[in-house]
């Protein structure tokens, strides 16, 4: 395996590549997209006692959004090409799909979360770019985040198991984190047993790691949506932060999502939006977009959706999301995926199918189309099949 060199620490030599969160897509990853991060999966904090009492380890320098050694870059302040705007508009009591991304080579086992910190006030110092917070801001804000946990058991009919690599009365015996498959099993990668480069990293190419949160009670125009994974295997700790919006009150959004009618032909349907009845002062700048795919797969394979816009990877099929299958069903064969797309927009994207060796099969036919609403809609469906 290729080292990765972390040149500001004497213990690097011996560090291999990890993950970062994906979906919704974290500022380790814009920043990555840009191609101001040449490996967005080293975002590390280490050495650090990471198992088994998961919360134990400070965060430092490292903070809840991490600290890039690799390309000295603190994930804690806005940069020029994260953390500015949200990424995601999510709705209070809604169910949300998230996703991160995990190196082919640093598959270490271990439980990862999601957490959301509900003190605005704390919170808004890590999206001033003029303000790097200081280490005990950033400890503070991790202690919140650890406050604000989102359970696996939030979600009804979740699996949430206990990790393979832990024992009752240890700290790790929890099920409120999510688990990998245990370490000398299927570990991480198990969890999807999604196809290689069905994600991005940049040392040996990513697999995706798919679970479900529910969003709390709260209601912010910008907050931070943080994801942390510690290892069973090595001192570590990975975490990243995505910026996220939450509307609402509390009560489960209604969704509505178009089904494409039976048929061997592919079919774009015409997309159905949820809306609050009335007029809105402020339109939203963003619009969540479900994308339902149904095609039949193999174990192994992955769906993925790649267009003409940088929220789809600009054609790059390397880093095009990849579509969750948790509704798939031998009579139902869907796979979903949300994206953040700006209101107006205009774009072309395809599916495609990704194998468990990388390779990639385009569906046929023309590109489809899509225009993003502009009116009070914060979200979207679009139903179609397979060609």
């Amino acid at each position: 395996m290729r080292q990765v060199a972390l040149h500001t620490l004497a213990f690097a030599a011996a560090v291999q590549a990890h993950g970062y969160l994906v979906s919704p897509l974290s500022r380790t990853g814009l920043n990555a997209q840009k191609g101001n991060d040449s490996c967005p999966e080293c975002t590390i904090l280490e050495p650090v006692t990471s198992w088994p009492d998961l919360d134990s380890a400070q965060v430092g320098r490292s903070g809840p959004c991490g600290y890039n050694a690799r390309v000295s870059t603190d994930y804690n302040q806005p940069g020029s090409v994260w953390g500015k705007d949200t990424v995601a508009t999510y709705t209070a009591g809604e169910i949300v799909t998230v996703q991160w991304c995990l190196d082919h080579n640093g598959d270490h086992g271990g439980m990862f979360t999601y957490r959301i910190c509900q003190d605005q006030a704390l919170v808004d110092k890590f999206l001033d770019p003029a303000y790097l917070p200081t280490d005990a801001e950033k400890q503070a804000a991790e202690d919140c985040f650890e406050a604000g946990t989102l359970p696996c058991t939030d979600v009804s009919g979740q699996q949430c198991e206990y990790s393979p690599d832990c024992t009752e009365g240890q700290a790790c015996w929890r099920n409120d984190w999510f688990t990998c498959k245990g370490f000398q099993d299927t570990k991480c990668q198990g969890v999807d047993n999604a196809a290689l480069n069905s994600c991005y990293t940049s040392i040996a190419g990513g697999y995706t790691v798919t679970k479900k949160i529910k969003i709390p009670n709260y209601s912010s125009d910008h907050t931070l949506l943080q994801f942390k994974w510690n290892s069973f295997q090595t001192p570590q700790v990975y975490l990243s932060c995505a910026d996220i919006a939450i509307s609402g009150s509390g009560t489960n959004p209604v969704s509505s999502v178009v089904s494409a009618s039976a048929s061997t032909t592919l079919k774009t349907v015409a997309s159905t939006s949820t809306s609050v009845a009335g007029s809105c002062a402020t339109p939203p700048s963003k619009v969540s977009v479900t994308f339902t795919e149904k095609v039949t797969t193999q174990v192994g394979q992955t769906i993925k959706i790649a267009g003409s816009i940088s929220e789809l990877g600009n054609w790059d099929t390397s880093v095009a999301p990849a579509l969750d299958a948790s509704k798939y069903t031998a009579a139902n064969p869907v796979w979903t995926t949300t994206i953040s797309l700006p209101a107006g927009s205009s774009f072309e994207y395809k599916f495609i199918k990704v194998e468990s060796g990388g390779q990639i099969s385009w569906e046929s036919g023309d590109n489809r189309k899509y225009t993003v609403g502009t009116g009070c809609e914060s979200a979207a469906s679009v139903g179609t099949e397979w060609k």
